[in-house]
């Protein structure tokens, strides 16, 4: 049995993603957990795709998990390893 829910649409403000759930839900998140998505600008932030497990930005490489923003979790990447 599937429990994961999808994202229905993604937006932002100046400090937030707001990612609406297809179980009504909506997350508002900080932008500061997700470097790449912060220091990126509202077009390349408006460049998402939506899959069955997330969120993509080809543009900023960032993939986030529905299941990690459900959990608390930002950026899960090595300090190393971050855009710069």
């Amino acid at each position: 049995m599937n429990t994961s829910v999808r994202a229905t649409s993604v937006s932002f403000d100046e400090a937030q993603m707001w990612v609406n759930l297809e179980d009504g839900r909506t997350l508002g998140i900080p932008l500061v957990w997700f470097p790449r998505l912060l220091g990126g600008t509202p077009e390349q932030r408006a460049e998402f795709f939506i899959s069955p497990s997330g969120i993509h930005w080809d543009d900023l490489d960032e993939d986030i998990s529905i299941a990690g923003l459900l959990a608390g979790r930002g950026d899960m990447t090595k300090p190393g390893k971050l855009a710069a």
